[in-house]
């Protein structure tokens, strides 16, 4: 497995000090890591699941939009940041690997190196209040 740049470790670490749920991905949108207070809201604990493909993570957890429709990748915030390199806002509905539904309200944005070198992508995420 090729070294990861700095700039991801050191995000990755510090997603593991903070309290706000958070989720990293590569270039490829290849899940890196999210942090313990995510663990609570996906139903799963990062060590159980590792990383996990862009096809895979952006399924597993039944995105849908407020209406109950089923939310496409390109939808989510995350996905946004990582192939626009913008950053982006939503508020909608996932399904925790533990079963229960929650409404999550995402803020997501690209992850930029020295350089301008793109690194992936990060999401801050919490529970939404109902409207």
């Amino acid at each position: 497995m090729p070294q990861k740049d700095v700039e991801v470790i050191l995000m990755r670490q510090l997603a593991s000090y903070l309290a706000m749920p958070i989720f990293l991905v590569d270039m490829a949108g290849n899940l890196l890591f999210y942090n313990e207070p995510a663990e609570t809201l996906l139903g799963r604990r990062y060590e159980e699941t590792g990383e996990m493909s862009l096809e895979e993570w952006s399924t597993i957890f039944k995105p849908t939009a407020e209406d109950g429709s089923p939310l496409p990748p390109e939808a989510l915030p995350l996905v946004i940041a990582l192939q626009k390199y913008q950053p982006a806002h939503r508020t909608f509905w996932i399904r925790g690997l533990d079963g229960i539904s929650r409404r999550i309200a995402a803020t997501a944005f690209p992850l930029e190196g020295q350089g301008g070198r793109h690194l992936g992508a990060v999401t801050i995420f919490w529970e939404a209040n109902h409207p």
